[in-house]
């Protein structure tokens, strides 16, 4: 790359997106309800057939199937008393038909009164667009260290 190279800035401003905001904040939501209700089905509703997964401990699930079994494994198991809040951090267009959106989530109690004080985690999606509807692709959650 020589130096008088300038990296580009990659967002998408040829439509408006005020309801793909909407339609990727409804999927983020979905997945809060999903977490806070024990609902794996609903938890995997907006992912794509071949979907990836990265969770909190670094661990990959590939596919809508093993996604949705993974989900109720953990929702049944060691998330079943758990509970969270989630913030949309930003949604950026990379194309009219591919987003990536940050996430940060806390624990709360069952009664949704914040444990964490700090944000505890940040995931990033990646979503697309298919027929009309958004998808997510990808997504890599990672923790926050905390303060001791």
């Amino acid at each position: 790359m020589s130096a008088t190279t300038i990296q580009p800035v990659v967002t998408d401003t040829t439509v408006d997106h005020t309801e793909d905001i909407a339609a990727i904040e409804q999927i983020i939501a979905n997945v809060e309800t999903a977490y806070n209700t024990n609902d794996a089905e609903l938890m995997t509703a907006d992912v794509t057939a071949n979907a990836a997964v990265v969770n909190a401990v670094g661990a990959l699930t590939v596919g809508k199937d093993a996604l949705l079994e993974a989900n109720r494994r953990g929702l049944a198991g060691f998330l079943k008393d758990q509970y969270v809040r989630y913030e949309v951090a930003d949604i950026v267009f990379l194309r009219p038909d591919i987003a990536i959106a940050h996430k940060l989530a806390r624990a709360t109690t069952a009664e949704g009164e914040l444990i964490d004080i700090d944000h505890a985690m940040i995931a990033l999606y990646v979503l697309v667009k298919e027929n009309g509807r958004w998808w997510t692709a990808a997504r890599q959650n990672t923790l926050i260290p905390q303060a001791q």
